[in-house]
């Protein structure tokens, strides 16, 4: 098994499309054999799926997710868990132990204004950089 974590700062980043690294788990027996934090190089919202399923990663977690990045996911069969906040270590601890708390529903459902370059929000900010709830919570 291997977990990608969105992350910044030791912690979950809130924005899986803007997400500029991710610290990936190897899992052996049901615990952590390694991990290691993966540049994104600038790849956004598209290709962000493929970067994980280049890294052979299978399952992954993060804050607020988009529906079309959710569809990405799915079919390149990674399981996310989305709606998650704090520690990258301890949020994949506790998916180990089966005991996440992460909402199955997530999205970030603003009004955007366009997606690309940016990502802003009708009301100006960019998700992920205000605590607006864009993890669905």
């Amino acid at each position: 098994m291997k977990i990608a974590v969105t992350y910044e700062e030791g912690n979950v980043y809130q924005h899986f499309g803007h997400t500029k690294q991710f610290k990936v788990y190897d899992i052996e027996e049901g615990r952590v054999s390694a991990a290691q934090v993966v540049d994104t190089e600038g790849n956004g919202h598209g290709a962000l799926a493929g970067m994980l399923l280049g890294l052979h990663v299978d399952t992954l977690i993060c804050g607020g997710i988009g529906q079309g990045a959710q569809e990405a996911l799915a079919e390149a069969g990674i399981r996310l868990y989305g709606g998650v906040s704090g520690s990258t270590d301890e949020a994949v601890d506790r998916l180990l132990a089966g005991n996440l708390v992460f909402n199955p529903n997530v999205h970030c459902d603003h009004s955007h204004g366009h997606h690309g370059e940016g990502h802003h929000h009708s009301d100006g900010h960019h998700c992920g950089q205000n605590k607006h709830g864009c993890a669905g919570n």
